[in-house]
């Protein structure tokens, strides 16, 4: 027992140290800039976005369900805070933190995480896509006002990124292309934009403190729907990216532990001066990409981007965005799925209008959540209207028997009862009806409510009806909510 559990750490943790010091050191240099970005975003001063960062990072490495994967605070998170910091201030942020790992302990608890599989490959596609193009479109402000100088160092690094890995990969090539910038500026006196113009780094540790809000229930009635919506915002694109990686690295993960591991990184996080984060793609397939496996490389990525801000804070201010900027242009062409482009002949058009609108609704409204519920949303329809036509009805009439037989194949539900209504003729009369539910099955109230009605308007024509044929599930459904006369004899016999 010891032995198997000496081991399964090692696999945990110690299966590759180098590749994940080296990618987690890449991450975290990386983190700097978008923390401090994304604190602006929000309203509040670097340091909490920074203390974020290392918090959630560091608790998901020790708890999360998917090693590998880089959570901390994040630009989607951010947009939502904006509203509340504006109005209440930051300390019931820091509350309405707190509320959100709680929710998404209950969600964890609950194992909603079960119900991603119900959201559809386009949608995934979609989700990954636009991530892809807001990642590209949040390093162009770095080019406003900018001059050549800017261009050609982010010219030089995507050069070392894209080409070191031809020559070795001994060294993630984006690590190299940040010191490599970094030197070459300092040592030729290059003046260009730098980390420290983003914003003061901190210069102490992130202490305990209780956020300074009443506690009350007007308190709650004002956090609550904004940690509800982080909590929704938080768990999506956490478990969206956690699939990714999952793809990445062809390894399994627990979902419903991710799910906990972020409440519990978020509660945490409240209590330590941050705001609330989650996955992060970016930096995820930063990671994975650098070599990362483990959950070795998503600690390092936590504890170092700490030290690198207390303890080399002034050489990590002069770092020059352009090579950061580099790192972030690679993220996004290797994380958008060109190959959703390259098939759209190939690919069904509702799939491919799913990923699109998907998309666009996330570049609209720069929500992933959002994004997601449009895109699951219109699966369904469509996925409806698609099942709607594959119900039909086959009229026969057995002169043996002296019955017209109506032959229902295919799915009874909303969208193809009228399919049903209409393949039933109400103006034969015949003297004797038959529907025969053999090859169909009922799957909701509109369904049954179909068959209430067929029986309904063929005896106000005078025919005596039998529904014969329905399976054990259908007839359970129908004895429970038909209300046309049961006393009929409607001759149900149930199929096994």
């Amino acid at each position: 027992m010891l032995q198997a559990s000496i081991a399964r750490l090692r696999a945990t943790w110690f299966s590759n140290p180098r590749a994940d010091l080296l990618a987690g050191t890449v991450v975290a240099l990386a983190l700097i800039p978008e923390a401090i970005a994304f604190s602006i975003i929000a309203g509040v001063d670097p340091k909490v976005g920074l203390y974020a960062s290392f918090c959630i990072a560091v608790i998901t490495a020790l708890i999360g369900g998917r090693p590998a994967m880089i959570s901390a605070a994040t630009g989607a998170m951010a947009l939502v805070m904006v509203s509340l910091v504006k109005v209440h201030g930051i300390e019931y942020l820091f509350a309405a933190t707190i509320l959100t790992g709680i929710l998404q302990l209950g969600f964890g608890a609950l194992k909603l995480a079960r119900y991603m599989k119900f959201v559809p490959r386009p949608v995934m596609v979609g989700f990954v896509n636009a991530l892809a193009i807001l990642i590209f479109m949040a390093q162009l402000p770095q080019f406003v006002g900018a001059t050549w100088v800017m261009y050609a160092l982010v010219a030089v690094a995507l050069g070392i990124i894209y080409g070191l890995p031809r020559l070795t990969r001994a060294v993630p090539s984006a690590l190299v292309a940040i010191v490599a910038l970094t030197a070459f500026t300092l040592i030729l006196g290059i003046e260009t934009r730098t980390v420290g113009d983003m914003g003061a780094l901190p210069t102490a540790l992130p202490l305990f403190h209780l956020p300074q809000v009443p506690l009350t229930l007007e308190t709650l009635s004002i956090i609550l729907p904004y940690s509800l919506a982080l909590a929704m915002v938080g768990l999506i694109e956490s478990l969206l990216t956690a699939s990714i990686v999952d793809d990445l690295t062809d390894t399994p993960s627990d979902k419903h532990r991710e799910s906990k591991a972020q409440g519990v990184a978020n509660v945490a996080t409240g209590f330590f001066g941050g705001m609330a984060g989650c996955a992060m793609i970016g930096q995820s397939v930063i990671n994975v990409k650098s070599g990362g496996r483990g959950r070795l490389s998503t600690l390092a990525a936590g504890v170092l981007l700490l030290v690198f801000i207390l303890l080399l804070g002034d050489w990590v201010a002069r770092i020059p965005m352009a090579s950061l900027v580099a790192v972030m242009f690679m993220v996004s062409l290797s994380t958008f799925d060109w190959s959703s482009i390259r098939r759209w002949r190939a690919t069904p058009k509702s799939e491919f209008l799913v990923m699109v609108v998907t998309v666009g609704t996330v570049l609209m409204t720069h929500n992933l959540a959002q994004g997601v519920l449009v895109g699951v949303l219109l699966s369904a329809l469509l996925f409806a209207r698609q099942a709607s036509k594959m119900a039909s009805v086959e009229s026969v009439y057995d002169e043996q028997r002296a019955v017209r037989v109506y032959r229902v194949r295919g799915e009874l539900f909303f969208a193809s009862t009228e399919g049903f209504i209409d393949g039933i003729d109400f103006h034969d009369h015949a003297p004797r009806v038959e529907i025969d539910l053999t090859h169909s099955h009922l799957w909701d109230g509109s369904a049954v409510a179909a068959i209430d009605k067929a029986v309904r308007k063929l005896r106000a024509g005078g025919s005596q009806v039998d529904v014969v044929g329905m399976n054990e599930a259908s007839a359970s459904l129908h004895q429970r909510l038909a209300t046309h006369d049961k006393d009929a004899a409607l001759g149900l016999a149930v199929s096994h």
